[in-house]
C-alpha cells in the first residue's frame, strides 16, 4: 500500500469525524415565557408549602454559555397573600391580619446542568433532559393592601429541562426566594411583632415560585463552539 492510499484514507476519517460536529448546530440564547404559582412563608405562614398558592407569570432569557452552564434573568409577577385563619401562634392584642400582595421581581441566576443538555453531541454524553441547580440574586417589590415594600433577594431552586425538538425547550422549576428586608406584608404589626430583634438574614419574608417555562433557542455558536476544544469542555 502507497503512502497516498493512507493519505486519502485519513481525509476521509477526518470528513467522517467532522460532519457531525459542522451539522450539529447549538445556539448561544433563550427566550421564552414561564406560568405557575407563588405562596408566601412568613410570620403568618411559618411551615406549610403552597399554602395559598397564587398565579405568577413572567419572561425569561437565558445565555447558554456551554452545555453545563447557563446564566438565566426573569422577569415576573406574581400574587402572595395570608391571613391569621387557622395559626397556632397568637400576634399581640391578638391581631387580626390578611394581606394581599401583587409582587414584581427582576432576577439573574446562574443555573448548573447535572448532564450536558443538547439533542446534539451524544458521543460526548450530551442528553435532551437533566435536572439543574440554580443560585442567583434580584429586586422584589410589592405593592397592594398596606405599605409598598421594595427589598433584594436571594435565590436558589432546582428545576428540570426538557429539548422536546432542535430549539424548543420546557422547563419546570421551584424556588425560593429569600427577601433582605421585613415588610412583604405591608402591615406594620408584621414587623418583628414579638420585639425580638431581626436583621436583613432573621426577617421570616419568603416567597417560593413553582413556574413551567416554554423557551425558544436563538442566536447560533460562532464555529469556535463546533471544535473539540469547545465540546470536551462542556
Amino acid at each position: 500500500m502507497t503512502s497516498t492510499f493512507f493519505q486519502r484514507l485519513l481525509f476521509i476519517v477526518l470528513i467522517v469525524g467532522i460532519t457531525p460536529a459542522l451539522r450539529a448546530q447549538e445556539y448561544k440564547y433563550e427566550i421564552g415565557g414561564m406560568g405557575g404559582g407563588a405562596f408566601y412563608m412568613g410570620d403568618l405562614n411559618k411551615g406549610t408549602p403552597f399554602k395559598g398558592l397564587n398565579p405568577a407569570l413572567g419572561g425569561v432569557f437565558r445565555y447558554n454559555a456551554n452545555l453545563r452552564w447557563a446564566l438565566k434573568a426573569d422577569l415576573m409577577w406574581a400574587k402572595v397573600s395570608g391571613n391569621t385563619d387557622g395559626l397556632t401562634n397568637v400576634f399581640p392584642e391578638n391581631a387580626q391580619v390578611s394581606f394581599d400582595r401583587n409582587v414584581i421581581e427582576i432576577g439573574a441566576q446562574g443555573e448548573f446542568n447535572f448532564f450536558p443538555y443538547s439533542d446534539q453531541f451524544s458521543y460526548m454524553g450530551s442528553k435532551r433532559i437533566t435536572p439543574y441547580a440554580l443560585l442567583g440574586a434580584g429586586v422584589s417589590m410589592a405593592t397592594g393592601s398596606g405599605d409598598s415594600f421594595v427589598s433584594p433577594h436571594l435565590s436558589i431552586g432546582a428545576g428540570v429541562k426538557y429539548k422536546i425538538k432542535n430549539r424548543l425547550n420546557l422547563g419546570c422549576e421551584f424556588s425560593f426566594r429569600k427577601l433582605l428586608g421585613d415588610g412583604l406584608e405591608g402591615d406594620e404589626r408584621l414587623k418583628d411583632p414579638y420585639e425580638i430583634g431581626t436583621n436583613a438574614f432573621k426577617n421570616n419574608d419568603w416567597y417560593s415560585c413553582l413556574m413551567f417555562s416554554v423557551t425558544w433557542d436563538f442566536g447560533p455558536c460562532n464555529k469556535a463552539c463546533n471544535n473539540i476544544n469547545s465540546i470536551t469542555g462542556y
